[in-house]
């Protein structure tokens, strides 16, 4: 069985809905992926879907919505936080990591596509560490 991954970031609309994108996209192989946060907002920030739909060709819209921690399953495996700068909710899991990342909300698409190709490169990163490592099971 896969390690479920949880995304967390504290609105959902950003950065952990372009992770959880990703993840499905090009991890869904290794792991399933889910994105939540502590509060919601009502869409998805429309930069990250226009950038998303646009360098990967994924409509974020079609199948996320903005999520509160307990929308997604429990029994998570690993929890990866964005890097919210505030405390995260506890999720228990077998293994916990914070990939860092400033919000890109408000700022030029530069910051977005930079945001999306970081993002890109951690959840390849996990895979790999998910198949060979068998982390999270």
């Amino acid at each position: 069985m896969k390690p479920k991954v949880a995304f967390i970031c504290v609105h959902n609309s950003c950065r952990s809905q372009m992770a959880e994108a990703l993840g499905k996209q090009l991890a869904s192989d290794a792991f399933d992926s889910y994105s939540a946060g502590t509060e919601t907002k009502p869409r998805i920030n429309q930069d990250a879907v226009r950038i998303i739909k646009s360098l990967y060709n994924i409509d974020m819209e079609l199948s996320q919505t903005s999520k509160l921690i307990d929308d997604i399953p429990k029994d998570i495996d690993i929890v990866i936080t964005m890097g919210c700068n505030v405390e995260c909710p506890y999720l228990p899991s077998k293994h916990r990591e914070d990939w860092g990342l400033d919000d890109p909300s408000g700022k030029a698409d530069d910051e977005f596509i930079r945001t999306a190709k970081i993002i890109e490169e951690k959840v390849m990163d996990l895979r790999k560490r998910v198949l060979e490592e068998g982390l999270g099971k």
